[in-house]
């Protein structure tokens, strides 16, 4: 053998060596530790959030002591179960049991031919899960072994329909046997029965739950006048949190022990609700908080009492589950159906709660006769002005002669000079002697705010107003004017959808400041000519205000001004009339 042989042999072996210990004093000990944060992993995905009963208590309170650990997804491995029902498609899988796919199909993403149905539950194994979970958990200083998120369940059916519930069952070789059946019905509702059989020779305590949660924060609208996010009534009472409450609440989140039976609770969007509604004969406990390191996975869950498993004995628990479109009707029929309190304020109507339902009734009764809500408006606006009629009238009748009297008032401005004690106790002194209000005016403008506002809400918040047609140019009420005056309403061919809302705008804003501006020349021009000149102002202010306004509120406020013009037209000239013949 060769000098050269002998050194690469011994060159070879002693990389070989080298390469044998970096493998086994570095490389498999990492692993070793990847191995062991990926089992954590694993158990954080299937324990970690799930509401736990407080030790030492037989009621459903929530311990959040998990809440930090990692919340993200794994491999879907199990099989699909088809949703098919009227307004859902979707699927469930058998891996874990949990209902993470749901499509709304009578809604879309935009009004283009082509865009997408809304999205409302994303599976489990996404980027951004959003998903509903139900199941049991050991009561304090039990150690049963019950079903989570790896249990792969055996369905006795291959579909879920109106017409067929889905059952899904889990033997758990020591003596359990879990039953999950899944109805639901035409009209977003799901209705979900748990059942556990017992054959242990022991007694068993179990805590029944179920939970929401959806990864990442979700844009919002980030106005004050509409709520996004967790919510629910617990004790009859509405409890909203916005998601930057959940992420500085800490670990625990929000609990809300309550002392009524009932309630339910859920995740809120501008359109969408997904909420757990327990049997409302029951007593509950609800929480919410958001989870993992980046405090950007938000839950609402709940809990039941403490339910006592005999062995050969049979315990069930049923909860009804909302995941769909927040129509007004539906909610109140569920509300009625079930018994649920104050289901409708899923809706955000607002302060004006007490105007702003019975306005959407008004206007969808109106719709349902002249088959457009932007004709239904119209209307709405002339039973409205029927209303305020004797009211408008007093106040034009008054507002009519303070302007035949605004020559006697400038005469006696330029009479007294810069005086304007002695000019305000002669201004007085006139009304007073001529039996005028100068403040008469106001009261119509200050009685519409109210119902502005109502109007307002009705047509921000409500899913029926959304993509509802006008006619032209507006193919949807609920958005802004998609005119333009820089391109010359779509004559020139380049878009403006770069610039801001309040400068964009559109036909109708133009419209509503012309009638605004109509109308103000039918007042009597303000004492002050500071004042004066501001009121000259007002229409063009007003103009680029409701330019960002959704087009059937700008349609509502124009034909509003239309029908004051006429009616403030006509008192004047009938008390022109009267003064000449007297």
């Amino acid at each position: 053998m060769t000098p050269e042989t002998k050194n690469m042999i011994a060159a070879m072996s002693l990389s070989l060596a080298i390469l044998i210990g970096w493998q086994i004093y570095f490389v498999e000990p990492e692993l070793e530790a990847e191995k062991a944060a990926f089992e954590a992993q694993q158990q954080a995905q299937q324990d970690g959030s799930i509401p736990q009963p407080k030790a030492g208590s037989s009621n459903g309170t929530v311990s959040a002591s998990s809440a930090n650990q990692s919340l993200e997804a794994v491999r879907d491995t199990g099989t699909r179960l088809d949703i098919i029902a009227p307004l859902i498609t979707g699927s469930i899988s058998t891996l874990g049991a949990r209902i993470d796919d749901l499509i709304l199909t009578t809604y879309y993403q935009t009004q283009e031919p082509d865009s997408e149905p809304i999205r409302l539950f994303t599976r489990f194994d996404s980027q951004q899960p959003y998903f509903a979970e139900f199941g049991w958990v050991n009561a304090a200083g039990q150690t049963l072994s019950l079903p989570n998120s790896q249990t792969v369940w055996q369905a006795q059916n291959a579909s879920l329909t109106p017409e067929s519930p889905l059952v899904l069952r889990h033997d758990n070789g020591e003596g359990l046997v879990f039953e999950r059946r899944i109805e639901i019905n035409d009209d977003y509702l799901m209705t979900i029965t748990q059942s556990v059989t017992s054959n242990l020779d022991i007694e068993a305590s179990l805590n029944p739950y179920g939970l929401i949660r959806r990864k990442g924060t979700p844009a919002t609208a980030g106005l004050y006048i509409l709520h996004e996010g967790p919510l629910g009534v617990f004790d009859e009472t509405l409890n909203e949190q916005n998601y930057d409450d959940l992420q500085d609440a800490g670990t625990d989140g929000i609990v809300i022990d309550t002392e009524d039976k009932g309630g339910w609770i859920g995740i809120t969007d501008k359109y969408w609700l997904a909420a757990l509604m327990p049997s409302q004969d029951q007593h509950v406990s609800y929480s919410m908080r958001a989870l993992g390191a980046m405090r950007d996975t938000y839950q609402t869950d709940l809990l039941g009492d403490t339910q006592i498993l005999r062995p050969g004995q049979t315990i069930s628990w049923q909860t009804n589950m909302f995941a769909g479109a927040k129509q007004v009707t539906l909610l109140d029929k569920y509300s009625q159906d079930l018994k649920i309190a104050n289901f409708d304020l899923a809706i955000d109507f607002g302060w004006f709660y007490f105007l702003t339902k019975p306005f959407f009734y008004a206007v969808n009764w109106l719709n349902s006769l002249l088959g457009n809500f932007g004709l239904a408006i119209i209307a709405f606006t002339i039973l409205v002005r029927l209303v305020l009629f004797p009211l408008a009238n007093k106040s034009y009748k008054s507002m009519a002669r303070m302007r035949d009297l605004a020559p006697k008032v400038k005469k006696m401005r330029e009479d007294i000079g810069d005086d304007k004690t002695r000019l305000n106790q002669e201004m007085m002194t006139l009304y007073k002697r001529e039996k005028v209000n100068p403040a008469a005016g106001c009261l119509p403008i200050l009685l519409q705010i109210p119902v502005f506002f109502a109007l307002y809400k009705v047509l921000y918040v409500s899913i029926e107003m959304r993509h509802a047609p006008f006619y032209g140019w507006i193919q949807d009420l609920s958005a802004i004017d998609p005119t333009s005056i820089f391109n010359l309403f779509g004559l020139l061919p380049y878009s403006v959808d770069f610039m801001p809302q309040f400068l964009s705008i559109g036909i109708w804003p133009i419209l509503m400041g012309i009638s605004m501006a109509v109308q103000m020349r039918l007042n009597p021009p303000p004492p002050d000519p500071i004042q004066a000149k501001i009121f000259q102002w007002m229409p063009v202010f007003f103009t680029f205000l409701l330019a960002g306004f959704p087009a059937g509120l700008v349609i509502y406020w124009t034909w509003n001004n239309t029908l004051s013009i006429a009616q403030q037209w006509w008192i004047t000239k009938t008390i022109k009339k009267q003064s000449q013949q007297s």
